[in-house]
């Protein structure tokens, strides 16, 4: 552990706890001590603020080694016949090493996040979709449409790097720049721009929204709609969308998956795809998924190359097996077909494993406590602050080194499964 008092400053710091994995935030350390000084959010400061406060490795509450820990570990998934390997938040090493101790074991993977990101991964699988980066949002958008989604509270910083930027690639006037919600009024001023033109909105209950985009896409069409309303907004107002749309030179549709919860999510996502496909034909529309946090775009970008599929991917016939719904892990979990469930979470300490019948292992962040004490417990290092590391951002093209900023002490997730490969 660190034991020098004084304050060391980091720059250009990147963010891993947010999708668009701010770069530019600057960062004191002082002994364990992580202060966030500059570019700081509701999401970044209480993720790198949280303090360390155990760092000794346990087995049923009792203090042991990193050796003990890491044998017992093993001695474990010896035994077990159907392991699952999931909450999965770690950085791009920390999910090779998850899938080689799938592989050596024969378990199954998967990430708390999933039931959010499959609302995407399964429209990808079905028909594809075209979407854009957050570079190109900040350098060409002319029309953004918010469905669905609060994007303030999960990407504080959105607006403020990819819509409001003092300057773009190609000179255009950010004030030129149109902001629509669709559902959903934002929460907060952040899509206000700098001279305070204000996002306009089209609310709409969400259970209402996939009727709300199905008649925005057959106006989109130029097909007639008979009805006056849907969902609430007037179809004039949505026609009136759908021409702007259509003029636009590059416009955007972005959604967040966790916040779209009406039931059958990704036949709207697919709606939208479709749509923007479509708008194609005659000038520039993409999507923007948002999403990626605490590693989750990371974590089924590992497990594609390694696997060839995403998460919920079984390895229990010796080859990768991948099922969205027989492998989801909280399905195995209630209907008890999960002997022993191995639980990462190196970013978040508030994401504990669920409730289990079967011994439950435990690598993740100083700081975590427990309704219920874990068969063992690792406290392993938050990458970006403890040890460095890679992370992928939620647009999945661009990947960001993660700077160490402490000695800690704590071992990274890959150096426990490293080691507990290494002791099978």
């Amino acid at each position: 552990m660190t034991d020098n008092t004084a304050a060391h400053i980091f720059e250009d710091v990147v963010s891993p706890f947010c999708g668009i994995a701010s770069d530019d935030l600057v960062i004191e350390v002082k002994g364990n001590t992580v202060t966030v000084k500059e570019n700081g959010d509701a999401v970044t400061k209480p993720g790198f603020e949280t303090p360390i406060t155990d760092l000794s490795p346990r087995i049923k509450g009792q203090d042991v080694s990193f050796e003990q820990a890491v044998n017992h570990i093993a001695s474990l998934l010896k035994s077990s016949k159907q392991p699952l390997i999931s909450g999965m938040a770690t950085d791009l090493n920390g999910a090779r090493a998850a899938m080689a101790v799938a592989d050596a074991t024969r378990a199954t993977v998967d990430s708390f996040y999933s039931d959010n990101a499959f609302k995407n991964i399964l429209v990808l699988q079905d028909t594809g979709y075209m979407t854009t980066t957050l570079t190109e949002v900040r350098n060409r958008v002319d029309l953004l449409i918010v469905v669905g989604s609060d994007i303030e509270k999960g990407f504080p910083r959105f607006y403020e790097r990819m819509v409001w930027p003092q300057e773009s690639m190609f000179g255009q006037d950010i004030e030129s720049r149109e902001v629509i919600y669709l559902g959903k009024a934002p929460s907060g001023d952040a899509s206000t721009s700098p001279a305070g033109k204000k996002a306009a909105v089209l609310p709409c209950d969400i259970d209402d929204l996939p009727e709300v985009i199905s008649v925005l896409r057959a106006l989109v069409k130029g097909k007639s709609v008979q009805a006056e309303t849907v969902g609430g907004i007037a179809v004039s107002e949505l026609a009136n969308l759908a021409e702007k749309i259509k003029a636009a030179k590059y416009s955007v549709l972005t959604w967040s998956g966790s916040e779209m919860s009406m039931e059958h999510a990704e036949a709207t996502i697919q709606n939208l795809c479709e749509m923007i496909k479509e708008v194609n034909e005659k000038t520039r529309c993409n999507g923007l998924m948002l999403g990626g946090k605490d590693g989750d775009t990371t974590v089924n970008a590992v497990s594609s190359w390694q696997a060839g599929y995403p998460m919920r991917t079984s390895f229990s016939r010796n080859m990768p097996d991948y099922d969205p719904y027989l492998n989801r892990g909280q399905r195995m979990l209630d209907e008890g077909e999960v002997d022993c469930l191995v639980w990462i979470s190196s970013f978040n300490t508030q994401l504990t494993p669920p409730k289990t019948d079967a011994p439950t292992i435990v690598l993740g962040r100083s700081g975590m406590t427990f309704d219920n004490e874990p068969e063992v417990f690792i406290p392993v290092g938050v990458p970006g602050i403890d040890h460095v590391g890679r992370t992928f951002r939620c647009d999945s093209s661009v990947s960001l080194p993660l700077k160490k900023l402490r000695d800690s002490g704590l071992p990274s997730t890959y150096d426990v499964l490293t080691a507990v490969e290494k002791a099978l």
